[in-house]
C-alpha cells in the first residue's frame, strides 16, 4: 500500500520516503521523465546505476502508442518495459492540450480539441484520429498501466489567461477529480489531486483548499513551469505548500532547472519531473557544478578534462570533453547515450546531496554554495 512517512524538516526543505508496491523512494527526489515507456537514449541498467528511483510514462502517449491490448497483454508497464522500480504516470491532460497549440504554432493540421464537462475530445497527434478522454477513462487506463502513482485529469490553462478562465478551469478540475476517485479501484495505486490556478493567489488558495478536501494521497501542483517568470513560480509554489498537510507528499509538475529545484525544495516540495536534463543531453547542453556548457563549442576541441570533475557519472569517469565534442559534432547516438547518463546522473546527484544536507541540517548554506558556484561559472 502506497503512503508517506516525513522524515524531518530543515527550514521548509522535507526530507521523506514515499512506500509504493515496488519498492521505496527517497526524498525530495527528481524523476527522468520515459513519456513513452523508456527514457530517451538511455536504458534501463543505466537508469538503475545513476540511481533513479522512480520514472515517469505518459496515458495519453502510451494510450495512442503501444495501445491498450499491449499494455493489457504483457501485464503493464512495469513488464513490458522491465523497470521494476516505482513509476508515475501523468493523466495526459497537458499533452491534449499543449500539442494541439503546438501543431498550430508549426503551421501544420491543427489537432483539435474539445472541451466538455464529461471529457475532453481530441485528435491525436500521430494520424488525426478522434479519441475521448474522461476523468474515468484516465483512471482505468492507469490502472491498465500500473503505474503506483496516476494523475487525475485535469485541465491546465496556459500562461498567460483570465481570472475568470483559471477559476473555470480550477473548478472544472476539482469535479473531475471526484470523478477519478470515484472510479478509482486498484487500493495499490496511489492518486494524486492537481493544484491549479494559474498566477493567482486567491485561485490557488482556493483550489488547494478544494481539492484538500478530498483527501488524496497526494499533491501536485499543475500549472506552473509554462512560461510564466520565475517569481510567480515560487510565489504560487510556496502559497500552495503552505497550506498542504504534513504527512502527504508534494510533487511540483514539470519543473526544472538545478535552480528551480533547489528553491522549490526550500518551500516545502518533494517530487519533481523535468524533461530538460534528457532533452539537453541531446542537444549537448551538458549540466555541470559550475553553470551549463555547450559541448560543441570549438574551445572543448583539444579539451582532455571530464564534463564535470564533480560528477561521478560513466560518463565523466571515462570520457573527455574532447571527444565528447567529436561525437556530438558527428552527430554519433553514443554522444546523445553519453549526454543523457551525465545530466540525469547530476541531477539526482544533486538530490542526494540535497537530502544529505537536510539531514544534516545545513540545506540553507548547501543551497548558497550550489548556487554561487553554478552561477559563477566557476
Amino acid at each position: 500500500m502506497f503512503r508517506f512517512s516525513l522524515i524531518k524538516k530543515d527550514g521548509n526543505a522535507r526530507l521523506g520516503k514515499i512506500y509504493t508496491s515496488h519498492g521505496e523512494i527517497e526524498t525530495p527526489i527528481f524523476m527522468p521523465v520515459g513519456t513513452q515507456g523508456t527514457v530517451k537514449a538511455i536504458t534501463m541498467k543505466h537508469l538503475e546505476e545513476i540511481n533513479a528511483q522512480i520514472i515517469l510514462g505518459n496515458t495519453y502517449h502510451l494510450y495512442l502508442r503501444p495501445g491498450l491490448e499491449v499494455l493489457k497483454k504483457f501485464g503493464g508497464l512495469h513488464n513490458f518495459s522491465s523497470w521494476k522500480k516505482p513509476i508515475l504516470t501523468d493523466s495526459g491532460g497537458f499533452q491534449v492540450f499543449s500539442l494541439a497549440v503546438g501543431k498550430e504554432k508549426e503551421g501544420k493540421q491543427k489537432a483539435q480539441v474539445i472541451v466538455t464537462e464529461e471529457g475532453v475530445k481530441f485528435k491525436s497527434h500521430l494520424d488525426g484520429s478522434w479519441h475521448f478522454f474522461t476523468p474515468e477513462f484516465v483512471v482505468e487506463i492507469q490502472e491498465i498501466i500500473g503505474s503506483d502513482i496516476m494523475m487525475p485529469l485535469d485541465e491546465c490553462p496556459p500562461y498567460p489567461c483570465s481570472h475568470q478562465y483559471a477559476k473555470q478551469s480550477l473548478d472544472r478540475t476539482v469535479r473531475w477529480l471526484k470523478r477519478s476517485k470515484e472510479a478509482k479501484k486498484n487500493p495499490n495505486q496511489a492518486l494524486f489531486g492537481i493544484i491549479q490556478g494559474s498566477v493567482y493567489e486567491d485561485l490557488r488558495k482556493e483550489s488547494t483548499l478544494k481539492t484538500l478536501e478530498l483527501d488524496m494521497d497526494g499533491y501536485s501542483i499543475g500549472g506552473l513551469s509554462v512560461g510564466e517568470p520565475k517569481e510567480f513560480m515560487y510565489s504560487m509554489t510556496e502559497v500552495v505548500t503552505s497550506l498542504l498537510p504534513e504527512n502527504k507528499p508534494r510533487y511540483l509538475m514539470g519543473v526544472g532547472t538545478p535552480e528551480d529545484l533547489l528553491e522549490s525544495v526550500d518551500r516545502g516540495v518533494d517530487m519533481f519531473d523535468c524533461v530538460m536534463p534528457t532533452r539537453n543531453g541531446r542537444n549537448g547542453t551538458l549540466f555541470t557544478h559550475y553553470g551549463k556548457i555547450n559541448i560543441k563549442s570549438a574551445k572543448y576541441k583539444l579539451d582532455d578534462s571530464p564534463i564535470d570533475p564533480l560528477c561521478d557519472c560513466y560518463t565523466c569517469k571515462n570520457f573527455s570533453k574532447g571527444y565528447l565534442r567529436h561525437l556530438y559534432n558527428a552527430e554519433e547516438i553514443t554522444a546523445y547515450i553519453l549526454g543523457t547518463i551525465h545530466n540525469l546522473r547530476f541531477y539526482l546527484k544533486l538530490m542526494e546531496d540535497i537530502r544529505q544536507a537536510i539531514k544534516e541540517d545545513r540545506f540553507k548554506s548547501f543551497k548558497r554554495e550550489f548556487l554561487d558556484r553554478y552561477n559563477n561559472q566557476g
